[in-house]
């Protein structure tokens, strides 16, 4: 019997093959997870290019429910958390994999990024777990669980990073606050900060293929990790497996958050 028999979940920001939030989805479903999930909604109805691609990967492990959802509209989260009741009943988990930057505030100077660039993104890829989060504490079980994302830039400087690195650190600072205050009703929450791995978000990173060469020769175990590492330890913390962890940014990176410095072996 696999850890999520039985059990339920929400899943947000799948945007193809090459997701994170696909390896863990993956994951869930070999543990006997049954789960919905959301995509961007289409601007053009005829031509629905974000359900399709979404459609094709979840078909097949027998998808209950599938919704368009704009973060940015509270209308498009409460239909989703609506559905998910009908759907799916009470709720074991939520994934949120979901991140944004306009890409002329991403590629630019960080003391140069615009207001509207960077009201637009925290609010996706910040407000968005909050407002998921206030709204899955009605949904969730006594012992539920919600999952976010992120990367070592919202600790140290990246280079390349920019305004998602600041992003991703009042992200990671809203983990710990909602941890507090969704324990006491038995919902745990914890982010998990990958190393870096080719996806349709990290393709807009600068100097992205530098940092996997450097995690190759630099990290303890001198390699990067793979998606299934990730999609295992993701899978991990949304299952009772993790019951007694909470407000964590766990790191799957292969110790690479550790170095203060190259090892001797590196060149320079």
């Amino acid at each position: 019997m696999g850890l999520f028999e039985g059990k339920t979940g929400l899943v947000f920001g799948i945007a193809n093959d090459h997701s994170i939030a696909w390896a863990i989805t993956q994951k869930l479903h070999e543990e006997g997870a049954t789960m919905g999930f959301t995509h961007l909604p289409d601007k053009d109805p005829e031509r629905p290019r974000m359900e399709r691609r979404l459609r094709k990967l979840v078909e097949p492990i027998g998808a209950t429910l599938m919704m368009p959802c704009d973060v940015q509209k509270d209308e498009d989260l409460d239909a989703v958390f609506a559905a998910a009741r009908e759907e799916l009943g009470p709720l074991d988990f939520v994934l949120h994999s979901i991140a944004y930057a306009p890409i002329d505030d991403l590629k630019g100077q960080t003391v140069a990024v615009s207001r509207d660039g960077f009201l637009t993104s925290m609010e996706i890829s910040v407000y968005s777990l909050l407002s998921i989060s206030c709204r899955a504490r009605e949904h969730l079980k006594p012992g539920g669980s919600i999952l976010t994302l992120t990367y070592l830039g919202g600790e140290k400087v990246i280079p390349g990073y920019n305004i998602m690195g600041v992003c991703k650190a009042a992200l990671e600072s809203s983990v710990q606050y909602l941890a507090h205050e969704l324990g006491p009703d038995g919902i745990r929450i914890n982010a998990l900060s990958a190393g870096p791995l080719k996806t349709l978000s990290s393709s807009a990173v600068g100097d992205f293929e530098v940092m996997m060469k450097l995690y190759n020769s630099a990290a303890p175990m001198r390699r990067n990790v793979s998606p299934e590492d990730v999609g295992k330890t993701g899978m991990f913390l949304l299952s009772d497996l993790a019951s007694g962890i909470t407000g964590e940014n766990v790191h799957v990176d292969s110790g690479f958050h550790i170095m203060g410095a190259p090892p001797a072996d590196v060149e320079v």
